[in-house]
């Protein structure tokens, strides 16, 4: 079982896959705080997710530019993951990070909400989950057709210092 991750700035998107690997799942839409002051429920929420969901790793999406390169996007969800990573190692919960290409995720879920009669304003709430899952389940596929876990593993030491 995995959980994928879309960081948006003002959400977060949580999906999940089957055990067995196959199919990705929406789990929830978790709210970021404004400012650092109001401590970090997000991170709190993802905390809860693994110990409940205990997945073999985490995929978050990393939000590429049209070229391949990586943008402001892509070195803010860089930035949340060394949050995550150092949030879980603190609180002893210990699960790979794998980052992976998610560059028309986003865009690819509004298709789908529109297409299934939401607007801007009721899909939202759920953007953010239908981007985790097509994250999710993108992995999922490339590795069911390669045998390779797609994405590059973060180094947890790299991203606590």
């Amino acid at each position: 079982m995995r959980l994928g991750i879309d960081v948006g700035s003002v959400r977060v998107g949580v999906a999940r896959s089957d055990p067995a690997g196959t199919l990705a799942f929406p789990v929830a839409t978790l709210a970021r705080p404004k400012a650092v002051a109001a401590g970090r429920p997000d991170l709190d929420a993802l905390v809860d997710l693994v110990r409940e969901y205990e997945p073999l790793e985490i995929i978050v999406g990393l939000p590429l530019g049209l070229d391949g390169r990586e943008g402001a996007a892509a070195s803010a969800a860089r930035a949340y993951v060394a949050d995550l990573a150092l949030w879980l190692a603190e609180r002893r919960v210990m699960v790979a990070i794998r980052l992976l290409d998610e560059r028309f995720s986003t865009s690819q879920a509004a298709r789908g909400l529109r297409s299934a009669g939401r607007d801007a304003r009721s899909g939202r709430a759920v953007i953010d989950q239908a981007a985790a899952v097509i994250i999710v389940q993108h992995a999922l596929d490339a590795e069911q057709a390669t045998g390779i876990p797609p994405g590059t593993l973060i180094d947890h030491a790299e991203d606590h210092s």
